[in-house]
């Protein structure tokens, strides 16, 4: 996380719809999440820079509750949330930032994209009223991570493709850009000045997605993604891949990411993304260097 200042935690649209989103390069973590129709959403965290618009600003839901009380009470920015859904967060560990409570002083619309898809969020404006109200918003701290320059930890790769029921991440090692590049369907994943968004560290954590008590206006089920507990987890940086495991105890503690044999598995700062799956990420590897010398299979007649 970043340098101590205050957490704002943001729910992003990640449709086709939504893309190019805006001030998502300077997020310090994003996380993906699976919502009702198999496809995408974005939990972005800043603490470090506040960029002057985020969005397209979209609405919450029950496991963002659980995923970012790690964080301490953060302030939430969000479009809005199903009636059933605002009371748990009212009561959640959180301040509850929301456009319905806020409206267009802080929640504006942009008028080159069609609704929902359009609702932008003012930072600055926020956190000038959240200072008017004296609330106290959760500074950056540790939350169970390492960092390091380098490591010997890990094997080469070329690249990783993340699968959800209507989404396809593939992250590409860029030496040039010293991160992984993001695709996303098919398409470059860029904010809206052209800039193409570069993970650091990518982070593929293998969790629980069910069914949630909870759904969309259209009979849909809204996932429920469960980030306390343990599971598998896969952790790129470098142009490598560890392989690990990582275990979280309680709603309000950090998440750890350890070998099998138990040491730190450490990021490297910069961006981090965590995609929420629950399924393990197709990883592709370099082909294996042909010996010297040795001859080449005869083909069969």
């Amino acid at each position: 996380m970043g340098n101590d200042g205050r957490v704002l935690a943001v729910k992003i649209d990640d449709t086709k719809q939504a893309r190019p989103q805006i001030g998502l390069t300077e997020a310090d973590v994003v996380y993906i999440e699976q919502v009702e129709g198999g496809v995408t959403r974005l939990a972005a965290i800043y603490s470090s820079r506040y960029p002057t618009l985020i969005g397209p600003v979209r609405s919450a839901r029950i496991s963002d509750t659980e995923l970012l009380e790690q964080y301490g009470k953060v302030a939430f920015a969000f479009s809005g949330a199903q009636r059933k859904l605002r009371p748990v967060i009212d009561s959640a560990n959180l301040f509850n930032l929301g456009a319905e409570r806020e409206g267009i002083a802080v929640y504006s619309r942009d008028s080159s994209r069609r609704a929902p898809w359009n609702m932008i969020l003012h930072p600055q404006t926020l956190f000038e009223r959240v200072d008017k109200r004296g609330l106290e918003i959760a500074s950056a701290r540790n939350i169970g991570w390492t960092f390091s320059k380098k490591t010997k930890l890990g094997e080469k790769i070329i690249s990783a493709k993340m699968k959800w029921p209507a989404t396809r991440y593939v992250i590409t090692w860029s030496a040039e850009y010293g991160g992984w590049l993001i695709e996303q369907d098919g398409s470059s994943k860029e904010d809206a000045r052209g800039v193409p968004v570069v993970a650091t560290t990518f982070v593929a954590q293998v969790v629980s997605v069910t069914d949630s008590d909870y759904g969309d206006k259209f009979g849909g089920k809204t996932p429920l993604i469960t980030s306390v507990g343990n599971g598998s987890a896969f952790i790129f940086r470098d142009g490598r891949v560890i392989r690990g495991v990582w275990a979280r105890s309680n709603g309000a503690a950090g998440t750890t990411f350890t070998t099998e044999g138990g040491a730190e598995i450490p990021f490297k700062a910069g961006q981090i993304w965590f995609a929420l799956v629950d399924r393990e990420p197709e990883i592709t590897y370099p082909a294996a260097p042909v010996e010297a010398g040795s001859a080449s299979p005869t083909p069969s007649k």
